[in-house]
């Protein structure tokens, strides 16, 4: 694996350090307008990238199959969903200005559900971003060095506001600032851990290369509905939250053209 991929699939887990940063320089609890147009900017990055990033590209590497080149998109995009939502229905967690625990009882100490909330949701984007230099390496698709990078690098941007939304809760709920720095940096290391993990796979099931990019947009677009857009819609308001998904997605598929 050579020094570009490694520097592309830590990118997003850099995003998301930078935005935990932000607990140092903001006061105890995020304004709730910001946090609405945080949660819009990244629903409109993950769902560009779901597009432009995954299932387009799944239809081109099954062109061969000509009608049916939209098969493994659809399967792999139901699979990527269904997978989340198992996910979700099994691991204890706790969204972050939710009072409610998901998935299966436990004794869990809120932080640690918080935590785990967060990191579920970070799966799908290592998941993107490995399988597009997957696609990469073995030669397969049109992607090139710079398009997987505007992937990583789109990714990255979402996870920025994502990083200060994830930190910030913590401060206010009496942890130091360090601490809540550290569980947000931390959120994100499953990143580039499902990244490398989707890379090595992918090594030995090339001929379901249009699968696993799919697979990873149902499994971002579960996160976006189900997380994200219930986030934007909070409170009196939600023309924020929608006008920044309009700029995020715009952002993501401007970079796509652009370092394509």
């Amino acid at each position: 694996m050579n020094q570009s991929v490694l520097i592309g699939i830590l990118i997003p887990f850099i995003g998301t350090t930078l935005g935990a940063l932000c607990v140092y320089f903001m006061k105890q609890e995020m304004p709730l307008k910001i946090e609405k147009r945080l949660s819009g900017f990244a629903a409109g990055v993950m769902v560009s990238a779901s597009i432009w990033g995954l299932l387009i590209p799944s239809m081109e590497q099954s062109s061969h199959l000509n009608e049916l080149k939209v098969v493994p998109a659809v399967v792999g995009f139901w699979a990527g969903t269904l997978f989340l939502l198992m996910i979700d229905n099994l691991i204890p967690h706790l969204h972050i200005h939710s009072e409610e625990p998901e998935g299966i009882k436990s004794s869990f100490s809120d932080t640690v559900m918080m935590f785990l909330a967060v990191t579920i949701h970070n799966i799908p984007e290592g998941m993107a971003v490995g399988i597009v230099y997957a696609s990469l390496l073995q030669g397969l698709g049109s992607y090139t060095y710079m398009s997987a990078l505007a992937l990583a690098l789109g990714i990255a941007i979402q996870n920025f506001p994502e990083g200060a939304i994830i930190s910030m809760p913590f401060y206010s709920k009496g942890y130091s600032k360090n601490q809540s720095f550290l569980l947000g940096m931390f959120s994100g290391i499953v990143e580039p851990v499902a990244a490398l993990l989707t890379i090595v796979i992918a090594k030995y099931v090339t001929q379901f290369m249009p699968y696993l990019l799919s697979f990873a947009a149902g499994a971002m677009m579960y996160v976006v509905v189900e997380d994200l857009i219930p986030e934007t819609s909070r409170g009196s308001h939600s023309n924020d939250g929608t006008i920044f998904f309009a700029i995020g997605m715009t952002i993501m598929f401007v970079l796509d053209i652009l370092l394509s």
